[in-house]
């Protein structure tokens, strides 16, 4: 292991919607299975947002100043002794999940829900990738291989929760779905289902740009629900209505107008993230029509899948990066996103 009192930039939210370039201690290998990265890109998500623009998601709050960023991707530039899946010189995907491998949920396999996960650019947890260097365990990187680009390894994430969303609503070829908010986690579960080959894709979204960007991938129907009764309009086109149905953007109305066009057995997938505490439904409508529910918590062993499927060429990433910054414009990268500015699908921040 080596000593390191070199110093890097790093971009800390100092205040909600405020955001400063600092200069912090440049991290140093600490353990045996570390790997020391240097930050090629970093995608921001919803979630980052939330923190920018709120200061917390729901117990999970900011403590000033922090480093949030959780989608990366970046260069190794030393490992630990112990360090045998990736070498200094490789490119790699960044899992920002730090499960602790020994609690009754890593044993079972749920690693996702691990009672004592660390998780990049989580409050109370571990500040995330906005900086230049970044420190992580070896089960947390992923070579890229093949086609893959640094943009595959940080859309990796959102990735994998689009392909564990899909996994999870035990999708067939002939299943109709409906996906409500297509925004990149949205776009997400669009490719993953059709990489998997379910049926039609109805979308729903309030930014026309994203729904010519869900056209394009190949949608069925989209419609904004601000100029349109899309139920109505998804019910003319499939009068027995939907099989499955993704809740993407965390917005009652959106797990409303699911309920309504599921068919009886039909399942929800509630992949969003609220800005609320409590989700409301329809008793008489969820229970005659016997709905099943599940929520989706980021995700567990898809990131390989994710990566594979963008390297074979059955997830096309090319309509998803709407937007691109240098790292010292971030701030004005995050405020575009948290205002839907100029039809962003997904922002990237290159270092």
């Amino acid at each position: 292991m080596t000593s390191n009192f070199r110093v890097m930039k790093a971009m800390m939210l100092t205040g909600i919607r405020q955001m400063e370039m600092s200069e912090i201690s440049e991290p140093s290998l600490v353990n045996s299975n570390d790997v020391k990265i240097r930050m090629s890109v970093m995608g921001i998500c919803g979630s980052d947002i939330h923190y920018y623009t709120q200061g917390n998601i729901g117990s999970q709050k900011v403590q000033y100043p922090f480093a949030v960023g959780h989608e990366g991707a970046g260069i190794v530039v030393e490992v630990g002794n112990a360090v045998t899946k990736v070498k200094p010189g490789d490119k790699i995907a960044i899992e920002p999940a730090m499960p602790c491998w020994e609690c009754d949920q890593c044993l079972s396999g749920r690693h996702h829900t691990c009672r004592k996960l660390r998780f990049l650019g989580c409050p109370g947890q571990a500040e995330g990738c906005l900086v230049e260097y970044i420190v992580m365990p070896d089960t947390s990187c992923f070579p890229l291989t093949g086609h893959l680009t640094p943009d595959h390894g940080s859309i990796s994430e959102p990735m994998a929760i689009g392909v564990y969303a899909v996994k999870q609503s035990g999708y067939s070829k002939d299943l109709n779905i409906g996906i409500f908010g297509y925004g990149p986690i949205g776009m997400s579960v669009m490719l993953a289902s059709k990489a998997k080959g379910v049926g039609n894709i109805f979308v729903t979204d309030q930014i026309n740009e994203r729904l010519s960007i869900a056209q394009i991938e190949g949608a069925v129907f989209t419609g904004n629900p601000l100029e349109e009764n899309i139920v109505g309009k998804i019910l003319l086109k499939e009068p027995l209505g939907l099989d499955l149905a993704f809740e993407c953007c965390g917005k009652q109305e959106a797990f409303d107008q699911a309920i309504e066009l599921l068919k009886p057995g039909g399942k929800l997938i509630v992949v969003g993230i609220p800005e609320f505490d409590r989700w409301s439904m329809n008793v008489e409508a969820t229970r005659r029509k016997e709905i099943s529910l599940q929520f989706i918590r980021r995700q567990v062993d898809c990131v390989e899948s994710a990566l594979e499927m963008m390297n074979d060429g059955s997830i096309n990433i090319k309509n998803m990066v709407t937007h691109r910054f240098p790292f010292v414009r971030t701030k004005e990268a995050f405020d575009l996103v948290a205002d839907y500015k100029d039809g962003v699908m997904k922002a990237m921040i290159d270092f």
